[in-house]
């Protein structure tokens, strides 16, 4: 790393997600480090509530803040708005789409994660992944298009109108599931007058054998019971192996009519992993050291879901907690560079983890998995996401929101915004429509 006498250090960060901003937030308070923060979008997102956007519980502006705005009060901190498209890591150069460079005496690379379709045929065209607020926008539309859909034709229903596939049975897809099926049952049903709205049906797929593998089996029974009386199918021990762009097909055999299908079946590293000239691991993500460098690249560090981070007990996993308490020990770690002290191995810090069923409806677990269930998970939830959240103002509009929500049974912003979105051509799947297959079809 070059030479940094008198702490004249420049660093450039990649993405401005958790692991971005956690890096940036511990620079910026030091007036002699500047700071370069790229991303293709001029806000942070919060991710966890990807999926209460997509479900109209809240409005975009409640889970993005504007990176500007958050380091407004840091002059030392500049924000760029561009794609990047290569990093040099041999001069900590960062080259986006539009030909601007920008070189420092560090680069961390902190640019996150994108779905992971496995190869299914015909997922990355036809299904909805939830990982940026793009896609909750994209998705919300998708589903609102389809009740219009069916309102306008109720003989839609039987080719699958209403029927929703929710791909995967971790936090998003639960958390997916069980939000979209409040919706229809408490919002939908009393909007949409003029169709049978309770011929709707939620199908959540996943190939392991339970959902939220990580918490208890009791944990597991409370999350099928609970889906299972908001009517949510659960289908476990299959997998999706085709979705076309009017129905999904299983292991089994079976088809299941549909036009929205949920991806929340995995992530992985962008193509930018692979063009550093790193190791990669599992996921295509960029192998790590322990002090979070990047072995045989000096200066260059990778954090959060685009990084396989070493723990105690084998890699950590992929989570906005992971990446952005790597975000903070990065910039330590810079900062003992800089200043000539020794790096120190990361220590995760676990804090147990949540997930949201539904309304009243939640599971949560503490460091050493001891759980909650029901409404005292549900009130935990709502502490710890507000908290989290960046922005005062932001953390009182959602919680506003979650308690008009909670006590109306009324959903706030089912904006249709993606008109492409909402366009469907209902004779692009004719050959599943009319069974032709053979196959057994659920309508």
């Amino acid at each position: 790393m070059p030479d940094t006498a008198g702490r004249n250090l420049h660093v450039v960060i990649v993405g401005g997600g958790f692991g971005g901003i956690g890096c940036a937030r511990r620079l910026a308070h030091h007036e002699d480090v500047r700071v370069t923060l790229i991303d293709s979008n001029n806000y942070h997102q919060f991710q966890p509530l990807l999926y209460q956007v997509a479900t109209s519980q809240l409005a975009s502006s409640h889970i993005a803040f504007s990176l500007r705005k958050l380091f407004r009060k840091h002059p030392n901190v500049s924000v760029k708005l561009a794609e990047v498209a290569s990093v040099d890591p041999a001069t900590h150069t960062v080259v986006t789409t539009d030909g601007a460079e920008h070189t420092g005496d560090a680069v961390v690379i902190a640019a996150g994660a994108v779905p992971n379709f496995f190869g299914t045929p015909g997922a990355a065209e036809h299904a909805y992944p939830l990982y940026a607020l793009t896609d909750a926008e994209r998705l919300r539309s998708r589903i609102i298009a389809v009740f219009e859909e069916a309102d306008r034709d109720p003989a839609l229903i039987d080719r699958g109108a209403l029927n929703f596939v929710v791909v995967g049975g971790g936090p998003t897809g639960v958390e997916t599931a069980g939000a979209l099926a409040d919706l229809i049952s408490e919002t939908m049903i009393s909007e949409y007058h003029d169709i049978p709205v309770s011929r709707a049906r939620i199908h959540i797929v996943d190939l392991g054998h339970a959902l939220l593998t990580p918490f208890s089996a009791k944990t597991h029974e409370y999350v099928a019971k609970v889906l299972g009386r908001k009517g949510v199918e659960i289908h476990l021990g299959v997998a999706v192996t085709e979705v076309g762009p009017g129905h999904v097909t299983l292991g089994d055999g079976s088809t299941i009519l549909t036009r929205c299908v949920i991806w929340g079946g995995g992530n992985m590293a962008p193509p930018l992993a692979g063009d550093v000239g790193a190791t990669q691991g599992r996921g295509g993500r960029i192998e790590v050291r322990p002090d979070l460098t990047v072995e045989g690249l000096p200066g260059v560090y990778a954090i959060g879901d685009i990084a396989n981070i070493p723990g105690r007990d084998g890699t950590l996993p992929q989570l906005g907690s992971v990446a952005m308490q790597s975000g903070v020990w990065a910039a330590e770690n810079l900062l003992a560079d800089a200043d000539g002290r020794l790096r120190t191995p990361f220590h995760y810090r676990d804090k147990g983890i949540m997930a949201m069923i539904g309304r009243g409806a939640a599971i949560a677990a503490g460091p050493y998995r001891r759980e909650l269930r029901g409404l005292p998970a549900f009130a935990a939830w709502l502490g710890v996401h507000a908290a989290l959240l960046t922005g005062a103002r932001n953390r009182v509009e959602t919680f506003l929101e979650w308690g008009f929500d909670y006590l109306s049974h009324s959903r706030g912003p089912q904006i249709l915004d993606r008109k492409t979105v909402a366009e469907i051509d209902w004779s692009d799947d004719t050959s599943h429509a009319t069974e032709a297959s053979g196959a057994p079809t659920v309508r």
